[in-house]
């Protein structure tokens, strides 16, 4: 029997899934509870992609670029990731492994591209806990009433970073429900905000959405619009982290397609909901989009729910915080697991270690903590070090889903035939191609230099970023080899015959 041969759609059971993930070249021993619900397997997408977060830390950006068309890049953004979730499911149907975007590589394509898949994947999740755990500070701060300093924000960072690593450290089962009291917490408080300030505080009818109040004056409106798009782009990823606790799901083949898709429709709604609900309760777009309202959010919650109920809501904001967090930090201790149980990391032996007792891998767990903590704590050394590795946070989710996608496209060509409960069949290639050319899209509008008043160095930041962690990348792998280590399937779903790296 094929090892890509995922089990039946029919009939699950926890053995035949250790028999399923013994087929792909992995024991039955240190294996994960599968104790994660089809409901806790999107929440914990969800939670990764918050809504919340995504709009509330760029919203007063991007509407003071392009103004409140910005809207329409979540619909942009959402229908290209949605087909790059498409194909993700295709792919994990396939092979349910722990750690997605790395196993995925590693069997499409082979042990190279596996390697510098997981290493750029496994930086950028560990930079993007540092932000969203840094992005806290301000609304700590606002909720408790203290002055928002960068020690205040440091503070408030390492104390997400250890709640959620704690959080985590209960297993499975606890990060499960703490996961899916986080989507209620989220998309109840988003559905309750955005009504309250539709019914409320809306200053406006739906037809300012095609309306730019003057932002990009001066330039082509594309190239403002393009700009303000970062919040889609930054919205909308979160629905791998479904396929990364692969082996914590029961009939992950099944399961996991459904939850990322799920993952985006909810996340896509609740993100549009907010900010739509938000744009049309802006009294003054102008003073945005000049500059002299920095704080349009702020003030248009207190403004709506009063001192009372703006602390409220900054309470939900946090535990959309504090749950990205955690669902971010469990993605990247499953990455760091999976491609250290291969042997391919360094400190393999320790990051590969398994409680039989909580069954997670506390290492792991441990490196997903303490990284982003050094990166936060450095801050206070040199902020302009911390904005350089946050920058490359979302271009490296991209990176890695694209090397994803492009791996799946071309193991199709050499004649990869999907056999999982998920298959896109005859729309395999069309459906590949369409998400590669999305991505590269997004990555180029990410790269972008905008601000050519500020020098070469800032306007090429995210670029000279991803790029720096793709040579040190190469540099150990060329060094050290790594990718020749362990005896894990590499290359496998490209029939025999055909050249593989």
């Amino acid at each position: 029997m094929s090892a890509e041969m995922t089990r039946p759609a029919e009939g699950p059971g926890v053995d035949e899934d250790a028999e399923h993930l013994a087929s792909l070249g992995y024991s039955y021993e240190k294996q994960f509870k599968r104790e994660m619900t089809f409901w806790g397997n999107v929440s914990l997408g969800f939670t990764y992609l918050s809504p919340v977060v995504g709009i509330y830390s760029l919203f007063a950006a991007s509407l003071g670029i392009a103004g409140p068309p910005m809207f329409w890049s979540l619909v942009i953004v959402g229908l290209g990731q949605l087909l790059v979730a498409t194909v993700f499911g295709e792919i994990v149907s396939n092979y349910p492994v722990a750690g997605g975007v790395y196993p995925w590589s590693r069997r499409l394509w082979g042990r190279k591209w596996g390697w510098m898949n997981g290493w750029i994947y496994l930086c950028a999740l560990l930079a993007t806990i540092a932000s969203v755990s840094y992005g806290a500070g301000p609304f700590l701060s606002l909720l408790f009433g203290f002055e928002s300093t960068v020690d205040t924000v440091i503070i408030s960072a390492l104390v997400v970073i250890a709640l959620a690593t704690i959080l985590n450290l209960g297993g499975t089962k606890v990060l499960s429900k703490v996961a899916m009291l986080g989507l209620l917490a989220e998309l109840g408080g988003a559905i309750a905000v955005g009504v309250w300030l539709l019914t409320t505080a809306r200053e406006h009818d739906l037809s300012v959405l095609f309306q730019s109040f003057g932002a990009g004056e001066g330039s082509n409106y594309f190239i403002a619009f393009a700009a303000a798009g970062l919040i889609g782009i930054y919205q909308y990823y979160g629905f791998e982290a479904c396929g990364d606790v692969a082996e914590e799901v029961p009939n992950p083949g099944v399961r996991i397609p459904k939850a990322m898709r799920m993952t985006i429709y909810i996340g896509g709604f609740a993100a549009m909901f907010v900010c739509l609900s938000l744009i049309l309760a802006v009294p003054d777009f102008g003073a945005v989009i000049s500059g002299e309202d920095t704080d349009p959010i702020g003030n248009v919650l207190l403004s709506a729910f009063g001192p009372v109920g703006f602390k409220v809501v900054l309470g939900i904001v946090l535990i959309s915080f504090v749950s990205c967090a955690l669902s971010l930090q469990a993605a990247s201790s499953r990455l760091a697991y999976s491609m250290a149980r291969d042997g391919i990391l360094p400190g393999s032996k320790l990051l590969s270690k398994f409680s039989e007792t909580r069954h997670v891998p506390p290492y792991a767990l441990l490196l997903a903590g303490l990284v982003p903590a050094i990166i936060v704590i450095g801050s206070k050394v040199s902020e302009d070090a911390l904005v350089t590795i946050i920058s490359f946070a979302a271009m490296g989710m991209y990176m890695g889903f694209q090397m994803v996608v492009l791996a799946s496209l071309r193991a199709k060509l050499k004649g990869w035939k999907a056999r999982g409960a998920f298959r896109l069949g005859a729309w395999g290639i069309p459906v590949n191609i369409a998400a590669l050319t999305w991505g590269v899209i997004g990555m180029i509008n990410m790269a972008w230099p905008r601000t050519p008043e500020a020098g070469w160095f800032v306007n090429y930041l995210v670029l000279i970023s991803a790029v720096g962690v793709v040579v040190v990348g190469l540099i150990y792998m060329v060094w050290k080899k790594p990718y020749l280590k362990g005896d894990a399937p590499a290359g496998d779903a490209v029939p025999a015959g055909s050249l593989s790296a």
